[in-house]
This record gives C-alpha cells, structure tokens and sequence, in this order.
C-alpha cells in the first residue's frame, strides 16, 4: 500500500493547490473606508517650522492614510491632541516614534513616514508641529473634519 499513499497525497495537493490559491488575496486588503493618502509636508520657512497644508481637512469617522514628510534638517514633534491617541492610530512606518504624552508623533530630520488612522467626529481640532530645538515657536494649523458625501 505505500505506492498508493504517494497517489493520494498528489491528488489532495492538484485539488487544493487552486482553491488555497483563490483564498488568498492579492494586494492590500480592499476597505470600503480606506482612502487615497494625504500628504503632509513640515517645511523650514524664515526660520520656523510650518506644517503643510495649515488647514488639513480630512473626512470624519473614517480610515486615513497620512503619508509624512520633514524637509527640515531637525527634528519636529507633529500633534494633533486626541486624534494621535493609540486607539485612533491603526498603524505607524517609516521615521515616525509616538511621543510619550499621546498626542503627537515625533519625526526624524528629514524623515518619511505613514501614519493610518482613524479620525475623530466631525469638528475642527488643533494640529501643529514643532521643531525640538525651537520649542518656542510652534506651528499651529487646524484639522478640519467633515462628513464626506
């Protein structure tokens, strides 16, 4: 009988081999509330650092992607208070580190970086970012969120 075993097992994996293969997906995985990623650049401008855009708007109660960009040659904390708690951030790459206080996200000179998350209720909130060696001077911008249509 161990002739036949060989046959069998050869069998078993031409049958499964297509239906493990439709299984799995290709890609990323499909989210009907997942959208396009937004770019936010930290600038160096007369000697302060800017977020850009100031007024980020992004839809409420959704999944966002922020792709991250510091052209700066140091490094600058971008906060965003509630909105960069760990419950509302679904998944963080690149030069990012989450600061200690839960509110913001601390990029490496000239870092690239994504950050998903899930945004809050429909509002306008604070956001800025700030150069570590020039905490005096913060950017302040506004994160606009509203219902898509």
């Amino acid at each position: 009988m161990p002739p036949m075993l060989p046959r069998f097992v050869l069998l078993g994996l031409l049958l499964l081999g297509p239906a493990m293969a439709e299984e799995k997906p290709t890609g990323a995985p499909r989210n009907a509330d997942a959208l396009p990623p937004v770019a936010l650049t930290v600038e160096e401008a007369d000697g302060a650092v800017r977020c850009s855009p100031a007024d980020l708007r992004l839809p409420a109660d959704s999944n966002v992607e922020l792709t991250i960009h510091n052209t700066t040659r140091n490094q600058v904390t971008l906060t965003a208070p509630r909105q960069f708690e760990n419950r509302h951030v679904l998944h963080h790459d690149g030069d990012l580190v989450h600061v200690a206080s839960n509110d913001g996200y601390l990029i490496k000179q000239n870092g690239k970086g994504m950050l998903r998350i899930r945004t809050l209720a429909e509002g306008q909130y604070p956001y800025g970012c700030t150069s570590v060696s020039k905490q005096s001077a913060p950017f302040q911008g506004t994160l606009t969120l509203s219902r898509t249509p």
